[in-house]
């Protein structure tokens, strides 16, 4: 998927990398963006040979993937992730740099406080959501959410299971029993077309904490061994809460699952939307 971002009028080429699960950025369109330059390629050669010298080789940020030039065809060009970008932008001298730069020192400040009280990123989350125009009691959902899901890929952890592939294996049968669909699918009706759309943030949520939770609970009790095992709990983990969703379903004559999502709404509506939903 390849998109262009405008920045103060000017194009910086995109592209999500799938197996990465990543954006990346052109170097060349970001250093044309912060420097003026008539030459950008010139400018990034000469920042790579300055780097080097100086024994920082900036490079090892950077891959090279096809992107789309100026004449329509697409040419291997040097691109790095949001942590490369910013890390390069950290050695651009310009003018147009510093407030990145200010931002980047912001930055590294709140997390070296949060590492030493854990509490203020718990506070910070929760300010981000309500500034986005979640409630309060939504809010407090998603971050019990995020404490039963660690503690679910913690025990997969213990049991050996590999991350990333198996984990996602996993939580799509949980999900697929607790709604009747695969996160992948979920995100489809849902109408979330962007590749950083977090799920979870255009949902109610009980369900979804009730089969982690019934999904660790039985898996406690049970003792899984391997992959294949541990597939049947994580299938009967989601099936408790799928069971729930029918019975509400039922009795409320209403869906659980509806496409509505957060893109969609005013804040105004989701305060609205999801009071009604988490009562």
């Amino acid at each position: 998927m390849t998109a262009i971002k405008l920045f103060e009028s000017k194009k910086v080429r995109t592209l999500w990398v799938e197996e990465d699960q990543k954006w990346f950025f052109s170097v060349i369109d970001v250093v044309g963006v912060l420097t003026d330059s008539t030459n950008p390629r010139d400018y990034w050669f000469k920042m790579k040979d300055r780097e080097s010298i100086s024994g920082v080789e900036l490079s090892t940020n950077c891959r090279q993937l096809k992107l789309i030039a100026s004449d329509g065809k697409k040419y291997l060009t040097d691109c790095a992730d949001t942590k490369g970008i910013l890390r390069i932008i950290q050695s651009i001298p310009s003018p147009k740099a510093e407030p990145f730069k200010l931002w980047l020192a912001k930055v590294g400040e709140e997390r070296i406080d949060e590492i030493g009280n854990p509490e203020l990123a718990a506070k910070r989350m929760r300010e981000i959501y309500k500034a986005k125009g979640y409630t309060d009691d939504w809010i407090e959902k998603r971050i019990r959410g995020i404490a039963i899901r660690d503690e679910l890929t913690e025990d997969w952890k213990k049991r050996g299971l590999k991350e990333e592939k198996e984990y996602s294996i996993l939580t799509a049968e949980i999900s697929k029993e607790t709604f009747g669909m695969t996160p992948s699918e979920y995100k489809k009706f849902k109408e979330l077309e962007k590749p950083s759309d977090n799920l979870r943030d255009h949902m109610t949520l009980i369900f979804t904490m009730l089969g982690e939770a019934s999904t660790i609970e039985i898996a406690r009790s049970k003792d899984p061994k391997g992959f294949t095992e541990n597939r049947s709990v994580a299938k009967a983990g989601g099936k408790v809460a799928g069971n729930a969703r029918k019975e509400l379903e039922r009795k409320t004559g209403k869906k659980v699952s509806t496409r509505e999502n957060y893109t969609h709404l005013t804040q105004k509506e989701v305060r609205k939307s999801l009071k009604k939903k988490t009562k």
